[in-house]
């Protein structure tokens, strides 16, 4: 342990459980060496010393369970590496079902673990025996066994981090507490302990639950919150033998791990305690928080009639410690939108040791590149928002967010905390409408729109769910006469200036330096290619342009767009979202609709298909721009914000005249996958170019220059890997979601993105990215014959590169 600290370093690590430790061995394995770690009390403090050390492969997207499984091959290795043991052993791990909407979730989860490179099994429930004799089958469905699952010793493992990481040359240093991050005009600079301060290139919390008071000290948002989480350890039990797997009965909200003889019985109750709102004392390093018992005895007593050994067993320990949660349980990770080097990995979710091994890498790699390794969308820290930081948001989702890892994991399943948070102007007028609003990003939107009897409210089920028909009205409408949508949570930006056009043209992909009145439909790049982006871009004036992009990817995409202004550019970005509403009128009526309502003219020879026309409309002006995600003739209203309840009125009016339907993003997402229209995060990503995507046609490589163009040259006809669309062809054909496997020839091929009931054609439909080494040609799809898994059972499949609906885009451009 060295005692001196340097004055300066390339990074600085704050905090020492085993993320943190995972990133500086990672980092002096790149070659990194010139890092320093610093821990306020002694490694594993905070969370790690107490973890249960359960190390799972399968995670919710492809990559995360990529980066589990190396998690898992890292601790099988440190201790040969290291000379320290770690105590991992690879236990495997069972997850029992009591009803069968679980084990539907079981089976769909396994066929998604096969396509992941993950070993799973389904076993009936008298097998579930051999591994835990003395279980109580009552009422089990069935199971889901995962052999390469394990258990490791957290702080042993953290140990060997710790010193895999010194001997590549980094410096760790205990009980030095951060004090201040220091900033100044090119961002984070360094830190201030106790001892001094350290000049830094590069920062990373990797702070645990002190990550988010730490940040807030220089006005960043690292939306995590500490929850108290349970267990209790037995006295040694005849009964129990080394290597158990591990036992999970998530309907029971509970899991059963063998440690050492003793039964270790582990809680994600469904309402959860968060602790210590207001921040976490610095001198909380290996503390406890008082029992509960009257919190855990429910899961207790469900437990002794799952495993009746477990009643006549003595208590060794009953514990109760806190570790942080997100909003949505996935884990921050990434540099901030505040300040790019500033980096984060905190808020695991009671998954930081399994996580720790994959996050600690793909970390060090990002701030040794300056981009991620792979496509992180789903737990870059730039998904989150700063309201999602206050005080009453973090109180009120953790409580929901820490049951949820148990919970069934229904589609489309909305939470039910922390709601109304950022409500569009219409909202009151969509309630009153019958809207079944969901939430994302904190906005309410309208999914769907109730019809008949039902009530406003959802029943899941992984067939079709009770908004079924009602969704399928609200297509036929759109297909048929005219729709309505509330768009409010798509964010607006703008860039101004006289260099506005040179510089978003380098950002597109597409040319953007066209005439006024002009939409643009474009991708960003990254430097490899990649899809960063996908937005519409309109030029509005000479030195102006109007951006609209997604409501998940605002903050990452705002900061995208920022962050690639040159500073010699006289060009300013604005975020206006604030300003205008966008509202959609959809269907080959809506001409005639806003026909009555403005005079000028939107014929088509006036405002062709992707061109736009500032209009009166009412009282108002807006500006209108003609385009589609759902493959009809349709328009998107921007509409300043002190307008937008007068133009829904002026709508209302007119459009009675022609049935025009509210409809709901239920509606919008059935249509775009009819189109094969790509969806950012789901779709399309950093690791995925348009060229592969199906979206050549937005990209313009007769440009002299754009962010990525080099990488795409010669790849316009690379076709290894594919996006195509896909149609269940039997007539009893499942829903589709995403993750599905897709073979051919009996060979696994490819792996769905996106899934919807397409009503306009009456099929179950879906997106796919499809993999040949030879190509994925159309004479590869054409001839031979493909099959999609769902839940263990296989279907015959109609792939193909065209959309299902209207192909050649008609009805869109008529």
């Amino acid at each position: 342990m060295t005692n001196s600290l340097p004055t300066h370093a390339e990074v600085v690590i704050v905090g020492g459980g085993i993320v943190g430790c995972s990133i500086a061995y990672h980092l002096t394995r790149l070659g990194i060496t010139d890092v320093v770690l610093l821990e306020q009390n002694k490694l594993t403090s905070g969370t790690t010393w107490h973890a249960a050390g359960l190390v799972g492969q399968l995670r919710a997207t492809q990559n995360l369970t990529r980066l589990a499984k190396y998690t898992t091959e890292l601790f099988a290795e440190l201790e040969t590496e290291t000379g320290l043991s770690t105590g991992y052993k690879r236990t495997g791990s069972i997850s029992l079902a009591t009803n069968f909407e679980r084990m539907e979730e079981l089976n769909r989860q396994a066929s998604t673990a096969r396509a992941f490179g993950v070993e799973a099994e389904i076993i009936q429930p008298q097998d579930v025996l051999q591994y835990w004799p003395g279980i109580n089958l009552d009422g089990v469905a069935g199971a889901v066994y995962l052999p390469g699952d394990g258990q490791t010793n957290p702080v042993d493992t953290t140990m060997a981090l710790a010193k895999g990481a010194r001997s590549g040359g980094a410096m760790i240093f205990e009980n030095q507490e951060v004090l201040e991050l220091l900033t100044n005009a090119g961002g984070i600079c360094g830190v201030r302990t106790s001892a001094g301060e350290i000049s830094a290139n590069k920062v990373v919390l990797a702070s645990g639950m002190w990550s988010r008071q730490l940040a807030a000290t220089i006005g960043v948002s690292i939306p995590l919150q500490a929850a108290e989480h349970f267990y209790i350890v037995t006295e040694p039990m005849q009964t129990l033998t080394a290597g158990m797997p591990t036992l999970r009965v998530p309907d029971e909200q509970a899991y059963f791990k063998e440690d050492a003889g003793k039964l270790l019985l582990g809680a994600f109750e469904l309402e959860a305690k968060p602790w210590s709102v207001d921040g976490v004392p610095a001198d909380f390093a290996f503390g406890t928080l008082p029992d509960d018992m009257d919190h855990f005895a429910p899961i207790m007593e469900t437990a002794i009639k799952r495993f009746p050994a477990l009643e006549h067993a003595g208590i060794q320990l009953s514990f109760n410690g806190p570790e942080s949660f997100t909003p949505d349980d996935r884990y921050l990770l990434g540099p901030t939108a505040e300040y790019s080097n500033l980096f984060v990995a905190a808020g695991f979710n009671s998954i930081g040791i399994q996580s720790s091994g994959g996050a600690g890498k793909v970390l060090a790699e990002w701030i040794a590149n300056n981009h991620p390794p792979m496509d992180l969308f789903d737990v870059d820290i730039k998904r989150m928002f700063p309201f999602q930081s206050t005080r009453k948001y973090l109180v009120n989702r953790t409580r929901e967010s820490l049951g949820l890892l148990y919970a069934m994991h229904w589609p489309f399943r909305q939470y039910e905390t922390a709601r109304d948070a950022r409500r569009g102007t219409l909202h009151q007028q969509m309630l009153d409408q019958g809207a079944t609003m969901g939430e994302l990003c904190g906005w309410e939107r309208p999914n769907w729109f109730v019809r008949g009897n039902n009530a406003p409210r959802y029943e899941y089920s992984f067939g079709r769910q009770n908004w079924f028909d009602a969704c399928k009205q609200e297509c036929l409408a759109i297909r048929d006469s005219v729709a309505l949508f509330d768009q409010s949570s798509y964010p607006i930006f703008s860039l101004k200036g006289r260099d506005a056009a040179s510089v978003l043209n380098h950002i597109c992909a597409n040319n953007v330096d066209v005439a006024i009145g002009k939409v643009v439909y474009t991708q960003w790049l990254n430097e490899r290619g990649g899809i960063e982006a996908d937005v519409t871009v309109t030029r509005v004036k000479h030195d102006e342009f109007l951006i609209v992009s997604s409501c998940a990817s605002e903050i990452r995409d705002f900061n995208w767009l920022e962050s690639h202004i040159p500073r010699d550019a006289h060009a300013i970005a604005f975020n206006v979202s604030n300003s205008y509403a966008i509202i959609g009128v959809m269907g080959p009526s809506s001409r005639a609709v806003l026909a009555g309502l403005t005079p000028n003219d939107i014929s088509n020879a006036a405002l062709p298909f992707y061109t736009s026309l500032e209009i009166e409309l009412g009282y108002s002006r807006i500006r209108i721009n003609r385009l589609s995600y759902v493959g009809e003739l349709g328009y998107e209203l921007m509409v300043p914000m002190d307008f937008v309840a007068h133009v829904y009125e002026e709508l209302l009016r007119v459009g009675h005249d022609y049935g025009l339907t509210h409809a709901g993003f239920h509606a919008m997402n059935a249509c775009r996958v009819e189109k094969g229209y790509k969806h950012f995060g789901h779709d399309i990503g950093d690791e995925i170019n348009p060229f592969q995507s199906g979206l050549g046609f937005a990209v313009d490589m007769t440009k002299s220059d754009f962010l990525g163009k080099s990488s795409l040259q010669g790849k316009q006809k690379n076709y290894e890997n594919r996006l195509v669309n896909i149609a269940v062809a039997d007539k009893d054909a499942p829903l589709l979601l995403h993750d599905e496997p897709i073979f051919c020839d009996g060979e696994l091929v490819g792996i769905t993105t996106s899934g919807m009931w397409g009503h306009r054609v009456e099929r179950s439909l879906g997106i796919a990215m499809l993999s040949n080494p030879a190509g994925v040609s159309r004479d590869y799809i054409e001839s031979h014959d493909f099959q999609i898994e769902v839940a263990g059972k296989r279907f015959p499949l109609d792939v193909q590169l065209a959309p299902f609906y209207d192909p050649r885009s008609a009805r869109m451009k008529s």
